[in-house]
């Protein structure tokens, strides 16, 4: 059997927590807060938001103890191979790869769309065209590449840079969210009276908070990029659940303060009606000024910056462990001579994600409305593979190396499959608040249909590797003869 290429334990405890809330805060909570409050009103957000946080702990749960047992690359892919086999696996993997790149691109292009507002006049040069209502710039298309570029470039380094990096940049965010907020509260111009009406009054209360709770899966996602770095862990794996709760707990807090910030700022009905195409940064600068922006566009960069880097570093992990089973080609699994770093997957989403501000940003937010299904369907696998190895009693307990008797545990599982088949049915099931849009269900349909097609090409050569060697590729579990028995 051939050696099961490894990667470098590099990671640090609070690296990975960086990672965790950096991607799980990403470019939205400094871009989208009027969108949001649009639909909900700012309490509305701050409850969706909250709940949401509750929901994601306990989807967590299955995730620390996965981890835990299963430290490894490819986090869900592996996941779903445990409970359901070789074909779930590819299934898993398929959607979350898309939306790990999907996430990558609209960092990038959200980059570029600061820049769009902070100097406009030199980022609306060039125009090429018009796509979904969104004019197109070559100013911008060079904007996104130059920051995937340099990005790519710091990961493919190794995660010793790129994991010290996202904590520094975290730590910029945290600050600059804190003094944002807090300059705002105190300036005579902002006032708590502004946050009315808390709700959207255009809508019921329960519809406008499902609404924000449906967008939970794309909110937070990012917290579970810390089972793909499991592999590289310098630490023992059963610190991650905690790393992934204080995360959550963090992305929830922050999201709150940006938009308590952007509603204090002005009476948001009157801010969302103006239809600015950066809300929040009107609304900062308005109160604060060129001080103001200046610190949020540091909160945005970072925000930006951390998800580029740490969905890099996922999307490269999850296409390593992929095709080290073999269902991915063999050079996604080759490592960089110099920096042990799987560099194929790095430099592929990259080039992927440049595509994308081609076809301008209208069009990028529907395919990654429908990636927040990819990302329910990992979670729904992640849950009901922990349920499927929490026991209820010892006397259910077929195989004692593999199950654990945790009843409240079990219970918790199945909790987060329920929400994550929850998250799911309000994205696709038609009236509901957060039904997808006509274009994000026909990016759907044809990733679904490239994914059959992969898959059927792929099967034969996959579905030939014996189930012994396919364990010890994707879990690391190698069995040995020892007197003509196995052991493991």
């Amino acid at each position: 059997m051939k050696e099961r290429t490894t990667l470098n334990k590099t990671l640090k405890p609070h690296w990975v927590w960086a990672i965790a809330l950096g991607s799980s805060i990403g470019w939205g909570a400094f871009v989208q807060p009027t969108n949001w409050m649009s639909q909900a009103g700012p309490l509305g957000v701050i409850i969706g938001f909250i709940i949401g946080a509750i929901l994601m702990m306990l989807i967590a749960v299955s995730y620390g103890f996965l981890i835990k047992e299963y430290p490894v690359s490819g986090g869900e892919f592996a996941y779903a191979f445990i409970s359901l086999g070789r074909t779930h696996a590819f299934i898993s993997g398929w959607f979350l790869t898309l939306g790990y790149i999907c996430i990558v691109a609209l960092n990038a292009s959200a980059f570029a769309l600061m820049f769009k507002y902070v100097f406009p006049g030199f980022v609306q040069n060039f125009k090429m065209y018009e796509m979904g209502g969104w004019d197109v710039y070559f100013t911008e298309v060079i904007i996104s590449t130059a920051v995937l570029i340099i990005f790519a470039y710091f990961n493919m380094r190794g995660t010793g840079l790129s994991g010290s990096m996202q904590f520094v940049f975290c730590l910029i965010m945290l600050l600059s969210v804190f003094v944002l907020t807090g300059l705002v509260g105190i300036s005579p111009m902002s006032g708590i009276e502004n946050v009315q009406p808390v709700f959207n009054p255009e809508v019921t209360t329960l519809a406008a908070i499902i609404s924000i709770v449906a967008i939970a899966p794309w909110a937070y996602v990012g917290f579970d990029n810390v089972p793909q770095a499991a592999e590289e862990f310098n630490f023992s794996s059963k610190k991650a659940f905690g790393l992934i709760i204080f995360a959550l707990i963090a992305a929830a807090g922050l999201y709150s303060l940006m938009i308590l910030a952007t509603a204090m700022a002005q009476p948001w009905l009157g801010l969302v009606s103006e239809e600015h195409i950066w809300g929040t940064g009107a609304a900062i600068q308005h109160v604060l000024g060129t001080t103001g922006l200046v610190i949020l566009v540091t909160a945005l960069s970072m925000g930006i910056f951390t998800g580029l880097n740490g969905f890099i570093i996922s999307s490269s992990r999850l296409m390593f462990a992929m095709s080290r089973a073999k269902v991915l080609p063999e050079i996604f699994s080759k490592l960089h001579p110099k920096y042990n770093t799987p560099y194929a997957g790095i430099i592929f989403t990259a080039i992927i994600a440049m595509l994308a501000p081609w076809f301008g940003r209208e069009v990028l937010l529907w395919v990654v409305d429908m990636s927040s299904i990819g990302v329910s369907i990992a979670y729904l696998y992640t849950c009901y593979t922990a349920f499927s190895l929490f026991k209820w009693s010892e006397d259910k307990v077929k195989d004692p190396s593999k199950h654990v008797v945790a009843p409240f545990k079990k219970i918790l599982a199945l909790i987060g499959v329920v929400s994550s088949l929850t998250f799911i049915g309000l994205l696709l099931i038609p009236g509901s608040p957060a039904f997808l849009g006509i274009e994000s269900r026909v990016a759907l349909f044809i990733w679904i249909a490239i994914g059959i097609v992969f898959y059927l090409l792929k099967r034969k050569e996959y579905n030939a590797i014996p189930e012994e060697e396919l364990r010890y590729l994707i879990l690391g579990e190698e069995k040995a003869k020892v007197n003509g028995t196995d052991v493991v």
